[in-house]
């Protein structure tokens, strides 16, 4: 029957994917999902990453079961355990050939690797597809040949060189003849650590992550550039989580963009051209996962700054995990990622740039809080921001730039409206005071004083970083 095997992973829809198109032009289709939760844990994964990734399966279920195509489901512990488990299905049900769509990051090319030698020692073919980025990682470089380490380049040369091709939506397959396979029904998660947001906010599946695209670009596209920095402003696409689970692809975005553009990409409507760089940002850190692969392994993109002397506070980073440093913007951003499982990109660099500067205290610590926490968690996207805040990696801000979290705050909170949100205790205060509120007003309030001032730390982070040079 010339069966073909889908291997999903963060794919999960079936419009616009690559490996999906390929196995359904060559013969009926087998689709399989193998969860690994203990892996997932162990990459940083919390619960609402965890649980949205479930729900996702969930949806595409659905989808597939329309088109006659099963879904297999397998609890796996390991991605030690995938080449054999893929192995098993494969002989199984006689397949012909696996496809499944690349993964970036160090462990998980290292699993794919394993699963494409595993295929060939064992006879049966396996082809991977390049579907989350536009330009296979190696195949857009500098004029030395080298790996970009710089945005602005990246970007310039991605445009220059983007075919419609490229950005060409993969067919999506037709309803197959029934087969003989039965889909698999999904147990429930086993438990998680922390419960995870309401689905609610983030509804899972291509239907929901399509409706917000079109809702984007109908109503709020046109003022991104305007817009996104201020977080009390619906502003942003909010497409993060779809994004990084693949409900919808790069290519669905961009192709929305240009129908909406006049055909335009990098001009035209200044709001959504903006955009369209964040989308580019996303595929630049896929690359630099690639090109430089320590990133990966836990250390700076920056070789120098490795010997950077980050402060051991304890109690400082608690005050941060639980908003509580006594800068309210900083605070009520926290507060914000607790509760919904997602930050305004403004604010990602706020705090992060309050940690790793203000308090001195290691990116990666950060890091790690912002991968347990987030429902977009993606290791490529939020490696390259928190390094950037920190000034250790990519593009990195200048270790000299140390945003002052009130002066951010009067900029793009000025009516302390999202400080008022997630900060009720503050509530009382007269806008103007929510950004710093003065000592004698706190003594009435259930907020703490600020735990470091800003102008002394600022100096010691100057400090840090000057001492590398000597």
């Amino acid at each position: 029957m010339n069966l073909q095997l889908v291997w999903l992973r963060s794919d999960l829809r079936i419009h616009d994917n690559s490996a999906l198109a390929a196995a359904a032009a060559k013969g009926p289709v087998v689709a399989v999902f193998l969860r690994s939760v203990q892996q997932w844990q162990s990459h940083g994964h919390g619960a609402n990453k965890i649980d949205f990734w479930n729900r996702g399966v969930t949806a595409i279920k659905t989808s597939l079961n329309g088109l006659n195509i099963p879904l297999l489901l397998r609890d796996i512990a390991s991605y030690n355990e995938v080449p054999n488990v893929l192995l098993d299905i494969a002989r199984a049900h006689q397949i012909e050939q696996l496809h499944f769509n690349v993964e970036y990051p160090l462990n998980e090319r290292r699993r794919d690797q394993a699963v494409l030698a595993a295929f060939k020692h064992h006879g049966i073919a396996a082809q991977s597809h390049h579907d989350a980025i536009a330009f296979p990682p190696g195949t857009l470089l500098t004029g030395k040949g080298d790996y970009y380490g710089v945005f602005t380049p990246f970007s310039n040369a991605w445009h220059k060189q983007i075919t419609q091709g490229q950005l060409a939506l993969r067919d999506t397959p037709e309803v197959q003849s029934p087969l003989a396979i039965k889909s698999d029904t999904l147990p429930a998660l086993p438990a998680l650590e922390g419960t995870p947001v309401d689905e609610r906010l983030w509804p899972a599946g291509e239907d929901a992550a399509s409706d917000r695209l079109e809702r984007f670009l109908r109503f709020r596209g046109r003022h991104y550039q305007d817009q996104r920095n201020f977080p009390n402003v619906c502003g942003t696409s909010e497409l993060s989580p779809y994004l990084a689970m693949g409900m919808i692809s790069f290519r669905q975005c961009l192709q929305a963009v240009i129908s909406e553009n006049g055909g335009h990409l990098a001009d035209g409507d200044a709001g959504l051209s903006a955009w369209v760089n964040e989308l580019i940002w996303r595929e630049f850190y896929q690359h630099v996962a690639v090109g430089f692969p320590q990133v990966c392994r836990h250390q700076p993109f920056q070789e120098h700054t490795r010997q950077l002397k980050w402060r051991n506070d304890d109690e400082g980073f608690q005050a941060w995990c639980e908003g509580r440093t006594g800068y309210p913007l900083v605070d009520a951003a926290m507060h914000q990622l607790v509760n919904t499982g997602w930050m305004h990109n403004r604010l990602r660099m706020v705090t992060a740039m309050f940690l790793s500067k203000h308090l001195l205290i290691d990116w990666r610590r950060g890091e790690a809080f912002f991968m347990r926490h987030l429902i977009d968690g993606e290791f490529c996207a939020n490696n390259g921001g928190w390094q950037w805040a920190a000034s250790t990696g990519t593009d990195a801000a200048p270790y000299f730039r140390i945003f002052n979290p009130t002066t951010q705050s009067t900029r793009f909170d000025p009516e302390g409206e999202f400080i008022a949100h997630w900060l009720p205790e503050l509530n009382s205060l007269p806008a103007k005071a929510r950004h710093a509120p003065p000592q004698d007003m706190l003594t009435q309030l259930d907020y703490p004083a600020p735990i470091v001032d800003h102008k002394a730390a600022r100096q010691r982070a100057l400090d840090a970083f000057q001492a590398l040079s000597n």
